[in-house]
């Protein structure tokens, strides 16, 4: 089904420039908080019990701090791609590489999540605390982030099927 027989009357060019504005959207907010996040691992160094890290702990937090830098390159890679494909009329090449750039930092920043739980957990209760929490708030970001919108895709689909069939004169069995 068209965009146009969705009830959105826009050209192709509207469309692309409306993804576009979607997709920075969320790439501000995955990068909102990811600083924050970024800005609480970095002031680790700086506390009194830092120092009784043991070595893997050390290394977690390490890892930690690159993930986090990672996500906020990743994030910050649309910028860049936008600012070198600005006025070049390749929106819709801008918005099929942000979509990917936003799923990468979404992978990224479940990691991120889960590793600083991991990480806390870890030193406050102990290692098995550190897995527990991580491993939960792994499998609940994951379920939130794709078992939420494949059901809503299935939904949609679900609505297209029954607009079609409204459309053909048919009943949607309601």
């Amino acid at each position: 089904m068209s965009t146009t027989e969705r009830g959105r009357h826009e050209t192709p060019t509207e469309r692309w420039d409306r993804n576009w504005v979607d997709i920075q959207q969320e790439l501000r907010i995955v990068q909102t908080g990811t600083q924050i996040l970024a800005g609480f691992l970095l002031t680790l160094p700086f506390q009194q019990r830092f120092s009784t890290l043991t070595g893997r702990q050390e290394t977690v937090y390490l890892v930690l701090v690159v993930l986090a830098v990672v996500v906020t390159v990743v994030a910050l890679s649309a910028v860049a791609t936008h600012r070198l494909v600005f006025r070049q009329r390749q929106k819709h090449d801008l918005v099929r590489a942000g979509n990917v750039i936003l799923l990468a930092a979404l992978i990224a920043s479940a990691l991120l999540f889960s590793g600083t739980v991991y990480f806390v957990f870890d030193v406050v209760i102990g290692g098995a605390g550190g897995i527990v929490g991580g491993v939960a708030v792994f499998v609940g970001t994951a379920a939130l982030w794709t078992a939420l919108p494949f059901g809503l895709r299935r939904t949609a689909r679900d609505v297209d099927e029954a607009h079609e069939r409204a459309t053909d004169g048919g009943s949607d069995g309601a």
